[in-house]
């Protein structure tokens, strides 16, 4: 699967459509934001002007499209105030002997923006929230990683929205090695 057939899928409303090419240019600018070492509101202009607003004749590396520009900011913007606590977050729900710093940095762009909507917006149904980031992974991966992304986002979510998980079957624990 492509980065962009990820955010697009016929069976989802236009909205959701928007809303999951959000989360995917989000993850994308976040690990932009890691390699480079660039501003959050740097990243976001650079995205919105080549990525997801292209101008006719650029040669945009690939395009995202019809993008929820609000939702995909408020990501970029809050996982890079908060990465410290999100990181925090995160290494707690990994298995022992495991840290953000052995994975790769998509995989942490991935759990960072996970993270921060099931912390901080609270809008975002968690069990939506998960299956959007193993959406997102597996656009990017087709490995153990996807399922990785869905034991770790799952477990955040039980600390962080109990009440919404209560009853919910636990996902499988993260593998290792993930």
């Amino acid at each position: 699967m492509n980065q962009r057939s990820a955010a697009r899928e016929p069976h989802r409303s236009p909205k959701a459509q928007r809303r999951g090419a959000a989360r995917l240019a989000a993850v994308q600018a976040l690990y932009q934001i890691e390699l480079t070492g660039s501003s959050p509101d740097r990243v976001l202009r650079e995205f919105v002007a080549h990525r997801i607003e292209p101008h006719p004749g650029d040669e945009a590396e690939e395009t995202i499209g019809d993008t929820d520009r609000e939702l995909f900011a408020a990501i970029v913007r809050g996982a890079s105030e908060r990465r410290a606590e999100l990181d925090e977050m995160v290494g707690s729900a990994l298995a022992a002997g495991w840290s953000l710093e052995r994975m790769d940095r998509v995989l942490r762009a991935l759990l960072r923006a996970g993270a921060y909507e099931l912390f901080a917006r609270a809008e975002t149904p968690a069990r939506v929230a998960i299956a959007e980031y193993v959406g997102v992974a597996n656009a990017f991966y087709e490995g153990r990683e996807p399922g990785f992304v869905n034991g770790v986002l799952d477990k955040l979510a039980r600390v962080l929205r109990p009440e919404e998980m209560a009853g919910a079957p636990p996902s499988e624990p993260p593998p290792q090695g993930g």
